[in-house]
Order: C-alpha cells, then sequence, then structure tokens
C-alpha cells in the first residue's frame, strides 16, 4: 500500500462527513430514539443527530446510538410531490437490490408513522466513504490520473445497473416501460409548468424540439434516475472503487438511455457555465472523459448503441432544469430557509442556454 492510499484510509477527512442541522429541518429526537430503541433492539445509547449538508431533494441526517452510525431519509420541508419524495417506495427499492447487488446500502426500518418525526422516512445502514460533492473533502489529491479512472468506474457502474436482473430483485413491477420517452417529456413538461416563476423562452424552445425529435424507448431496465458523482460512495484507499450508490429514490423500471441522458446533464465540463460547475463541476476536473467519450464508453460496457446522443443530452438538460426549478419554487414559496436555494433560477437558465447550444452546434460536448 503507498503513504498515499495508508492516509487515505486513515485521515477522517476523506470521509463523507455531517454538520449541525439546518434551521427549519429539525428533527423530534425524543420521538425518534423511542421509536428507534422500539423498533431496533440491537441500538442503545443517546441518540446523536446531524446533517449531512449537500443534496437539494430528500433531507438525510446522520444518526448515532452507541457506537452504531445510522442514516436517515425524509422528504424535503414543504414538499408536495408525493410520487418524487416516496419512501417507503424507496425503501423497497433498496430491499430488492441488496438481494441482487452489493453496491446500495443495507436498508434497516422504514416508519410510515408521520406522528415521529413529521413525514415517512426511513433508516438504513451507513457505508463509510468518501462521497465527491462539488466541493471535494480537504486534501483529496484528485490527479488527472485518477479522475479520469474515476470516470470510467462511474460510467461503467451505471452500465452495470441497466444489466441489473430486476425480476430477482423481485423488482419487476416497479415502472412501465413501454412509452417511457413520451410519458417523461410530459411529465418534466408538466411539473415545469407548475413551478415556472419566471417564463424562460429558451427553455420553451428545448422542449418543443424534444418532442419533436424523441425516439422511440429502448427495451426497459432498471434506470437510477440520477445517476451522478455525488451519489457515489467511493472507498477510502481507492477514490476509483464504488463501494455503494446512493439516492434510489427516482428509480424506475424504463429507458436506460434516458438514464444516460440524465447522467451526461449533470456531466459538466471545464467550459460550461458557471453556474452549473459550482453545483455539478468535479467532472470538469481535468483527466475526466467529456460527455462525447462518456457515451462511447457506455457503448462500449453495455453493448448498446446510442443513436441519438443529443436528444438524450438535452432531455438530461432540461429534466434537470425542471428538478431544479421545483426546488426553487418552493424556496420562492418559503418553504425553505436553505440560502443555497436563492441562486438555483440562474441554474435553471443556465441548463437552457446551454442545450441551445448543443442543439446550434449538433454536438453534446466542447460547447462553447
Amino acid at each position: 500500500m503507498s503513504d498515499q492510499d495508508e492516509r487515505q484510509q486513515t485521515d477522517p477527512t476523506f470521509l463523507d462527513r455531517s454538520t449541525t442541522i439546518r434551521p427549519g429541518e429539525e428533527l423530534n429526537t425524543t420521538a425518534l430514539a423511542q421509536y428507534l430503541t422500539t423498533q431496533l433492539p440491537a441500538c442503545t445509547g443517546a441518540l446523536q443527530v446531524s446533517q449531512f449538508p449537500s443534496g437539494f431533494s430528500n433531507l438525510t441526517y446522520l444518526l448515532r446510538m452507541g457506537d452504531r452510525e445510522m442514516v436517515l431519509r425524509r422528504p424535503p420541508f414543504g414538499a408536495n410531490i408525493r410520487s418524487a419524495h416516496d419512501m417507503g417506495r424507496e425503501y423497497r427499492v433498496l430491499s430488492g437490490l441488496r438481494r441482487v447487488y452489493h453496491k446500495v446500502p443495507e436498508p434497516l426500518i422504514y416508519c410510515e408513522d408521520e406522528s415521529v418525526i413529521g413525514a415517512p422516512f426511513y433508516v438504513m445502514e451507513r457505508v463509510q466513504g468518501v462521497i465527491l460533492r462539488a466541493v471535494p473533502p480537504p486534501r483529496v489529491p484528485l490527479s488527472p490520473s485518477l479522475m479520469q479512472q474515476l470516470s470510467l468506474a462511474a460510467i461503467d457502474t451505471l452500465a452495470e445497473i441497466h444489466g441489473l436482473d430486476v425480476a430477482a430483485a423481485g423488482l419487476a413491477d416497479l415502472g412501465r416501460p413501454a412509452g417511457y420517452v413520451e410519458r417523461q417529456l410530459r411529465g418534466w413538461q408538466r411539473r415545469y409548468e407548475a413551478a415556472e416563476t419566471t417564463p424562460l423562452p429558451l427553455l420553451e424552445e428545448v422542449i418543443t424540439w424534444l418532442n419533436r425529435r424523441q425516439p422511440p424507448s429502448q427495451e426497459g431496465t432498471l434506470i437510477h434516475n440520477d445517476f451522478k458523482y455525488d451519489n457515489l460512495v467511493l472507498a477510502p484507499s481507492d477514490l476509483t472503487q464504488v463501494l455503494a450508490v446512493l439516492d434510489w429514490e427516482m428509480c424506475t423500471l424504463g429507458d436506460p438511455l434516458m438514464d444516460l441522458g440524465t447522467t451526461l446533464g449533470y456531466w459538466i465540463e471545464a467550459n460550461d457555465p458557471p453556474s452549473l460547475i459550482g453545483m455539478f463541476g468535479l467532472t470538469a476536473l481535468p483527466g475526466n472523459l467529456d460527455r462525447g467519450s462518456l457515451v462511447l464508453r457506455y457503448q462500449e460496457v453495455s453493448e448498446r448503441t446510442v443513436s441519438d446522443p443529443l436528444f438524450y443530452y438535452v432531455y438530461g438538460l432540461f429534466k434537470i432544469a425542471v428538478i431544479i426549478q421545483q426546488i426553487y419554487h418552493r424556496y420562492r414559496a418559503g418553504n425553505t430557509q436553505d440560502a443555497r436555494f436563492a441562486q438555483l433560477d440562474q441554474v435553471v437558465r443556465d441548463c437552457a442556454y446551454l442545450a441551445t447550444l448543443a442543439l446550434e452546434k449538433d454536438r453534446i460536448y466542447r460547447l462553447t
């Protein structure tokens, strides 16, 4: 083992860390502690709760009881999009995946009794590892060679997910692959209209183009629907090894190329708009595959043909724009006090701008 590998194993700053809970997102720790000790008798000791500060959707908390660490997931405060924040569904997905796939945390318990913390939630094991967010942990050496290997490992993991046996996982009824592309376009357009705060003509043009260009749906597979670096737990001793994939809240059965499109939307390059680099920018570091090379690698590993990368990339940007717009709409409505949300409208505009550039240049990489 190299000196660097040894330091990565022993330096706690490499591990994903929680912090104090944001105002307005506190949990009823008394009720939660009582519930956990009743449902999980192995949990003993006083309950300590902190919050993982990143992420813009479901809220994630670190629970400590004695020497045991667990993770709690609950919907965001003020959210009324039930299908996007269904804790019971996410718990079921994790439970099924554990039968066929080792890269998911072990789910421990699901609670639909809202009297405990004010919303349904579930608890899972904590997978100790490194999560690379927009601002990486201190002193993590993200060299070009490491980022190249990590980008390969990430896209290989996505292809791996698309090859899982959903019947063996008990998830064959999770979604409806037939007509998936058309339903996604219709659904995201409807969500955008419901969350719109300021008209964006560029995004309207993107919607029109997507509806006109849409390809037929591919044969359905399990798809993650939110696959990006900060949903991967990496081994501290080898940051190119994926230990676990997190945040399965949007997982379903559907077109795997639409899933690839979402990842392409998150896959920011060095000259993309600053707001997107600020949110998703580790893929812009030297050494990462560009979006074109990412598609080529996916085709090689998955043995699927991506005949229209432009459509899937533009769809990914549109979908991300809508997700961010929904979060910004909740912020404008006063349902969250998270200061990070105040500038999210710029992210929406830049997604539309980047999609328009891709259409003008008829390619998905090196757009500016």
